[in-house]
């Protein structure tokens, strides 16, 4: 898909350049108020050195993955701003930038009720076994059961199960809600050690990854949670225990959940995010010898249509602040 927008706008010269570097991760959505700031180019996506080319005359750098380094600063001698398409900018080398004058703005909050839902579609599917289920009926299976149910495959029930939630911010505090609503107990780990949500108890991570039925993980990715959830500490949850993570790749080490997911260290797991992305065909995660405990999607826990667009407003809303 293509974003709505021109590849060029027509402004007359002298007005604010905007250069949107990988307008395709928007996808649809508009970019019409973006476009009313200013002289707007729009590339679907850019290499490092086409971006070096490309914001050579820019005000403005508009980006999601897009890295933002010395060499890329160095060939944007006009740049004032860089408006990141999302919250995490560990694309970008904000010392750098600051050094240099420059802005770095991102986008909060944009996401939650989004990535919520993703983190619980993937837990209710895992706790329901609703793949299985599918392909039991599509399969013909069930039309050849003796009985009318599938009586091996029961399902488990999240009311008295405990939820734990790594990095309780607004993402943790919406799933935390929902599962309380499910009549689940809520505890949580603070990855910056400070536990500032008084809602629910603070526990350290051993006690989490011992009592939690469903551990979902909501943590930005930095020194404190890189590697934080390895073999050692998958193999201190419950063998019936599941871990969903819609957080930052890396959190959870892929080689390790494979291993543990295949010696049945854990009942499943769910991943939407990767160390690198989009995943690499030979990732361990692809070649499990029991992958119906796993389910995988493609980084779309922010994606839905309501988040993009307030996405695309609130990088218009930063491009119309100014520097």
């Amino acid at each position: 898909m293509t974003n709505r927008c021109p590849i060029r706008s027509g402004m007359t010269n002298g007005v604010m350049k905007i250069v949107f570097l990988d307008a395709i991760t928007m996808g649809d959505a508009s970019l019409e108020e973006m476009a009313a700031l200013g002289e707007l180019s729009c590339y679907p996506s850019s290499t490092a050195e086409e971006a070096r080319e490309r914001v050579k005359d820019a005000d403005v750098a508009c980006l999601n993955k897009v890295i933002v380094d010395q060499a890329f600063l160095d060939a944007a001698p006009k740049l004032r701003l860089i408006c990141e398409a999302g919250t995490g900018i560990n694309n970008i080398d904000v010392n750098l930038c600051e050094e240099r004058g420059v802005i770095v703005r991102n986008v909060a909050a944009y996401s939650t009720d989004s990535v919520a839902q993703t983190a619980w579609m993937h837990i209710l599917n895992l706790a329901g076994r609703a793949f299985h289920y599918q392909e039991f009926v599509r399969s013909g299976a069930y039309s050849h059961n003796p009985v009318h149910v599938d009586y091996a495959h029961p399902f488990t029930e999240l009311a008295g199960k405990v939820l734990g939630v790594v990095g309780m911010g607004a993402i943790g505090q919406k799933v935390a809600a929902i599962g309380k609503a499910f009549g689940m107990e809520v505890i949580y780990y603070s990855t910056s050690g400070t536990g500032h949500c008084k809602d629910y108890p603070s526990v350290d991570l051993e006690e989490l990854l011992k009592r939690a039925d469903v551990i979902t993980i909501h943590a930005p990715y930095n020194q404190r949670t890189a590697g934080l959830i390895g073999y050692q500490e998958l193999a201190k949850m419950k063998t019936s225990a599941i871990l969903v993570n819609t957080g930052r790749g890396g959190i959870a080490v892929e080689e390790d959940l494979a291993k543990a997911l295949d010696e049945g260290l854990i009942a499943g797991a769910a991943l939407d995010v990767y160390v690198k992305e989009p995943l690499p065909a030979d990732s361990p995660l692809m070649h499990l010898q029991h992958p119906e405990r796993l389910l995988l999607s493609p980084h779309i826990a922010w994606y839905s249509r309501e988040a993009r667009a307030r996405l695309a407003h609130e990088m218009a809303q930063n491009i119309a602040k100014g520097w």
